[in-house]
C-alpha cells in the first residue's frame, strides 16, 4: 500500500462522517448520525462519492450514505462533504453483502446502484450487484415499495439485471437503454460519475432501470 493511501485509511478513522463497519459482527449504522427522520437513500460501490455529494446538494430534505470498501476514495468523498457543509451525506466502509447488519429491516428508502463492476465471467454472475444474492439483502433493509435505481454502461450486465428482475417477480417501473439520448431527464438522473463521463466520452449508451419489490404480505 502507498503512503498516501495509508495516509487516508488513518485520515477516516478520525472523520465524523464516515463509518468503518465491523463485518464479523452485528455493527448497525446509527440513525442519529443525521438528526433527524428524513428517508435514507444508499449510493453502492460510491468511489469518490460523486453521487451521494451531487444528490445531497439537490434534495437537502434526504439523507445519503455513500457505501463502498476502498478507503482511500471515500476519504475524497467524506473530505468534500465536510468541505461543503453538508450534514446530509455519510459514508460507510464495508462490503456490501453484509448491508443487512448494518442496516435495521424496512429503514432504507432507495438504494442507488451506479456502473457496478459487471464481472464478465459468468462464473462469477453472483458477485453481481444484481444477482439474486444481493436483490435478497436489499429486499431485507428497503422499506415497502422501496425504490432501487440503476445505471451501468455495460449490454450484458444491463440484459443480466433485466432477466434478473423478471426472474425474481420484481416490479419494473422503467427502463431507458440510451440515458443522454432522451430529450429530458430527471435531475438525479443527469449527475453523472467520473467513471460515467470516461464512458460517454468513450461513445457508450448510458443504461438505467428503477425498479422494486413487491410489498410484503
Amino acid at each position: 500500500m502507498s503512503r498516501k493511501k495509508k495516509e487516508r485509511f488513518a485520515a477516516i478513522k478520525e472523520m465524523d462522517n464516515v463509518y468503518e463497519m465491523d463485518v464479523f459482527g452485528d455493527d448497525r449504522f446509527d440513525k442519529k448520525f443525521f438528526k433527524d427522520d428524513h428517508p435514507i437513500i444508499l449510493e453502492l460501490g460510491c468511489g469518490k462519492g460523486d453521487y451521494v455529494i451531487e444528490m445531497a446538494e439537490k434534495y437537502p430534505d434526504k439523507n445519503f450514505i455513500g457505501v463502498d470498501i476502498k478507503g482511500d476514495r471515500i476519504y475524497i468523498g467524506a473530505k468534500q462533504a465536510l468541505k461543503r457543509g453538508l450534514t446530509n451525506v455519510a459514508f460507510i466502509r464495508t462490503f456490501v453483502q453484509f448491508l443487512n447488519k448494518h442496516f435495521d429491516p424496512n429503514s432504507v428508502s432507495e438504494i442507488w446502484i451506479t456502473f457496478p463492476d459487471p464481472y464478465p465471467s459468468d462464473t462469477k454472475s453472483r458477485k453481481r450487484l444484481t444477482s439474486p444474492f444481493f436483490l435478497d439483502i436489499y429486499r431485507t433493509i428497503l422499506e415497502d415499495e422501496g425504490v432501487l435505481h440503476f445505471k451501468t454502461d455495460d449490454e450484458d450486465l444491463y440484459k443480466f439485471t433485466m432477466e434478473t428482475l423478471k426472474e425474481e417477480g420484481a416490479i419494473i417501473d422503467y427502463y431507458i437503454e440510451n440515458l443522454y439520448g432522451q430529450n429530458s431527464i430527471r435531475p438525479e438522473l443527469a449527475i453523472k460519475t467520473t467513471y460515467e463521463k470516461r464512458h460517454i466520452a468513450d461513445g457508450k449508451k448510458i443504461k438505467y432501470i428503477q425498479f422494486r419489490f413487491q410489498a410484503r404480505k
